[in-house]
């Protein structure tokens, strides 16, 4: 993958990208063992990580997963006002219960993911607070049923191949692909006050160390990496890496919306999760049963992806494609433009 330019005193270099995708395969590595695979210095890849996290070209960070606490998750679809979305949206990124907010549709139609931690706080956001705001038109909710990419485990694909098959062994990947389970586990976890604060604590840098995540905790960092195990293991957490996809040179984003025969959700669903351009794709419920987020270099690309690769796929009854005029809140994280926003650097 070649490097693409994101300021005029920022130009991503393979080095980086490659960088980022070790990070993808190990997000809490020590630095030393990424320079040990990747055939760079220590000091190197610790000034580049640096300078690509300030800079807003990716950012590591603890993602709680709230099925893993029993609570469902959500796509929510909001036709506004004109003029009145970008209010909107702005207020429901300042929210914890939504980590993903998008603008489309001219500008009049504001897409957003939910992970509330509780029926209550999710009924008051789905049941009361948007049905009563008077800017918003029309609003359609869809429970996810099964998440293929998007998360620890589903990395973009469009950083394979970056590093060889050794290299990415050496980092600790088998190379077996992400085995599925239910976006809401049967049995949910509890969690404890210092859970709560190692979690806060991850949300804001992923590559915490133990000490660092012990003095949050109000813990030991002995006691603190053996929770850290037993909530990743678990799928309390997981540790992921975000992207600002414009900073690799892809500009055009889409929300895709799949109509599928249902025999072949599955079929569909997993196939997507093998392509390039898809960042996030899950089974929903509602009237289009599968929904995608796409990721291309310009408008071209994105034409050709949807008509050729995916509008072949077998059991693909209809699909609507809106352009995402504007990325706001992405897994958790604010954007500014197209950079991601490091809350570690907020000021108070």
């Amino acid at each position: 993958m070649t490097g693409a330019a994101t300021s005029e005193s920022l130009t991503v270099q393979p080095d980086d990208v490659r960088i980022i995708r070790a990070l993808q395969i190990a997000p809490r590595a020590p630095f030393s063992s990424m320079a040990a695979a990747l055939g760079l210095t220590e000091s190197a890849v610790n000034r580049r990580y640096r300078r690509l996290r300030a800079d807003g070209v990716m950012r590591v960070a603890g993602m709680l997963n709230p099925g893993a606490l029993g609570q469902s998750r959500w796509l929510v679809r909001l036709r506004c006002r004109p003029g009145s979305a970008a209010a909107i949206a702005d207020a429901l990124a300042q929210r914890d219960d939504v980590n993903w907010v998008a603008l489309s549709a001219a500008g009049c139609e504001v897409t957003c993911a939910t992970q509330s931690r509780t029926r209550e706080q999710r009924e008051n956001l789905l049941g009361q607070r948007l049905p009563r705001t008077a800017a918003v038109l029309d609003i359609n909710a869809f429970a996810m049923l099964r998440q293929f990419v998007g998360g620890r485990g589903h990395y973009w694909t469009a950083l394979c191949g970056v590093l060889s098959p050794e290299q990415e062994a050496m980092l600790g990947s088998d190379g077996s692909p992400f085995a599925e389970v239910p976006v809401v586990t049967r049995d949910p976890a509890h969690l404890t006050d210092e859970d709560e604060r190692i979690l806060d604590a991850l949300a804001a840098d992923g590559r915490a160390s133990f000490v660092d995540l012990a003095a949050a905790a109000g813990s030991t960092p002995g006691r603190v990496s053996r929770r850290l195990d037993a909530l990743l293991r678990r799928r309390v957490v997981h540790i992921d890496v975000e992207i600002a996809a414009a900073a690799l040179g892809y500009h055009a984003r889409a929300n895709l919306w799949l109509r599928v025969h249902p025999s072949a959700v599955k079929t569909v669903g997993r196939a997507l999760a093998e392509e390039p351009e898809i960042a996030f794709a899950a089974a929903v419920s509602g009237p289009y049963n599968v929904h995608a987020v796409a990721h291309c270099r310009d408008l071209d690309e994105l034409f050709e992806f949807t008509s050729d690769r995916i509008g072949s796929m077998a059991g693909l009854q209809s699909m609507e494609v809106s352009p995402v005029l504007q990325h706001i809140k992405q897994a958790g994280t604010l954007l500014s433009g197209d950079r991601l926003f490091d809350p570690s650097r907020r000021k108070a």
